[in-house]
């Protein structure tokens, strides 16, 4: 799984900026302003073969007793608890302040592995200018500017430093033929409910043990003949050991759930209709590629009027995901569960199907034939021919001349006649275009 790294800090430190240095995107705002995160922002980034899930949290004051900075204090403590390795990050320029002291005696206390790190280092002297960030106790200080992308590799190469595996955590090879099946949804969605009733028994209980966020809630099944491996991504602390900031639902514990699944089920609450987080976790899910079967549970706790709200909001709101099986449910009242398994394998063969390179060509070629490409200018894009190139979820390469200017309605129009032909229900599919390079384009006239 992805490590997990939170970016912690007192306020306009320049945490947002990191966060859009590390993800390579500008999806957290930034302004020279204190206090403009609030909430946990959640990223993906990498370098070289390292993956990992960024954490931006708002302006860190551990003793706020009040109003909105007790909020962001609560969200950059669970931020904290989901994390692998903490970022702390402080002010090259303004120096060490009292609040940087909280921070760094709140970190301590817990004893995660922490980075300590100094931004707005541009043009200053690391060694002579940076030692007073030693007495916060954290050794080694890194120098960076992450405006200017000074330094980053070297934090990242501390981080992973920090990160190696050991042999308890390296996870054990996947046995062929198991399903890996991960129940996601937001808290109180019956996610728990529904794999006990498939069980037959409370066998979540049991797994009630406090540890990371990392941890997972892997439970063995077998259904007609068909192994699976249910994935529940409810929290696993015990309350007596968890501050009121952590909530029983951990983003991060979701995303690497859904990555590492072969199917993901996406459990939407018929009270609460289609929200922003269960439209993230659609998102994500769809970034990642995985096959999805979608269920709104509760069923039965809802009128026809809602009934049809959240039909309306489904349609409206997770469009992107037209290719998945919906099926309505109630966990508690094992209503409509049967039909669930039937499309879950659907999903399983779907994002797994193999196909042809004849069979491809000629679809494509029919395609084209039934509606040619939009031309842009003098040129209209050729599309020749079609492979498979890769699968879960399966991927068609099509190669051809002038395919940059194919459009992408026109590529959506390719992938139903694709998706018609193999029945691929349930998974995306992606459509990747190669042009020919001009064997002339070097030559002199």
């Amino acid at each position: 799984m992805k490590p997990v790294l939170a970016l912690v800090g007192r306020p306009n430190v320049g945490k947002s900026t990191l966060f859009n240095r590390l993800t390579k995107s500008r999806d957290a705002i930034v302004a020279d302003f204190a206090g403009l995160t609030r909430d946990r922002h959640y990223g993906n980034g990498n370098q070289g073969k390292h993956e990992y899930i960024v954490i931006d949290t708002g302006g860190f004051e551990p003793d706020a007793s009040a109003g909105i900075y007790k909020e962001m204090a609560k969200q950059t403590r669970q931020a904290v608890a989901e994390a692998d390795v903490v970022i702390f990050l402080v002010d090259a320029r303004a120096g060490v302040s009292a609040q940087d002291h909280d921070i760094a005696n709140y970190l301590r206390r817990l004893g995660k592995p922490c980075v300590l790190v100094a931004n707005k280092a541009e043009g200053l002297v690391a060694g002579s200018q940076l030692v007073e960030f030693y007495e916060l106790g954290f050794g080694e200080v890194l120098a960076v500017s992450a405006a200017h992308g000074q330094g980053i590799r070297e934090l990242l190469d501390k981080v992973f430093s920090q990160l190696q595996p050991t042999e308890d955590e390296i996870p054990e090879p996947e046995q062929p033929g198991v399903i890996k099946l991960a129940v996601a949804g937001r808290p109180n969605v019956g996610k728990s409910t529904l794999i006990n009733v498939w069980l037959g028994e409370e066998r979540l209980v049991a797994f009630d043990l406090p540890g990371t966020t990392r941890d997972a809630i892997s439970v063995p099944f077998e259904r007609n003949g068909q192994k699976f491996e249910l994935i529940d991504t409810a929290g696993l602390r015990r309350r007596g050991k968890v501050f009121e900031a952590i909530e029983k639902f951990s983003v991060v514990k979701t995303l690497q759930a859904i990555e590492s699944a072969h199917v993901v089920l996406l459990l939407i609450d018929a009270t609460q209709g289609v929200t922003d987080q269960d439209a993230h976790i659609a998102g994500y899910i769809l970034e990642n590629g995985r096959a999805v079967v979608l269920a709104v549970n509760k069923w039965d706790a809802v009128d026809d009027y809602q009934r049809e709200l959240v039909k309306r909001s489904i349609e409206t709101r997770l469009p992107f995901l037209k290719f998945a099986n919906l099926h309505f449910i109630s966990a508690q009242k094992r209503q409509g569960l049967g039909p669930l398994w039937s499309s879950i394998a659907q999903a399983h063969k779907a994002a797994n199907c193999k196909m042809s390179t004849p069979v491809l060509t000629r679809l494509l070629l029919e395609a084209v034939q039934f509606q040619s490409p939009k031309r842009a200018g003098m040129f209209r894009p050729k599309l020749r021919y079609a492979h498979q190139g890769g699968m879960n979820p399966p991927v068609i390469v099509i190669h051809g001349n002038s395919l940059e200017h194919v459009t992408d309605a026109y590529k959506r129009f390719l992938e139903g006649r694709f998706r018609q032909a193999f029945d691929l229900v349930g998974t995306p599919l992606r459509i990747e275009l190669k042009t020919a390079s001009n064997p002339f384009a070097d030559k002199q006239a």
